[in-house]
């Protein structure tokens, strides 16, 4: 049997058995043990023990580089609390690697016709405190931290 490991974004709150089997309309098991309520991306509801919820997850408040980018490949922008600039954030882009027509100033730059097929690999954009947008290549203190958030 192969290994698997996964990342996806929850809403969770802190709840006891007998309040998340009212709260969900059903028996989840005897006994009244801490856990947590759940509700993932879906909308569907679900009740975990504590620590089996606080092994499998972790505050997005707080995320190690690794986390975060996993988020940001889920579309959410991704931050450092570290971080001095007011309304810095980070994105995934997607990239095009079928390629995308080529403007002329990107032509220019490339040695290419405007209108050519431009591609892309993915990469990673700031949103910088003047409200400009540029690549980026996180530092190894940004890789290393753990003070990284969803926005």
């Amino acid at each position: 049997m192969k290994t698997y490991i996964g990342t996806k974004v929850i809403k969770a709150e802190p709840m006891r058995l007998m309040a998340a089997e009212r709260v969900l309309n059903r028996k989840i098991k005897d006994g009244d043990s801490d856990g947590y309520l759940v509700t993932y991306a879906d909308g569907y509801s679900s009740w975990s023990p504590r620590l089996v919820f606080e092994k499998a997850y972790r505050h997005t408040n707080g995320m190690t580089f690794g986390l975060a980018i996993e988020a940001a490949k889920l579309g959410k922008k991704i931050s450092r609390t570290g971080w001095n600039g007011k309304g810095l954030f980070v994105v995934y882009q997607k990239g095009y690697p079928q390629g995308i027509p080529c403007n002329k100033q990107s032509a220019e730059a490339w040695g290419l016709h405007e209108g050519d097929l431009f591609k892309c690999n993915p990469y990673l954009q700031i949103k910088q405190v003047d409200g400009s947008h540029s690549m980026w290549v996180p530092s190894i203190g940004d890789v290393l931290a753990e003070d990284w958030q969803i926005i």
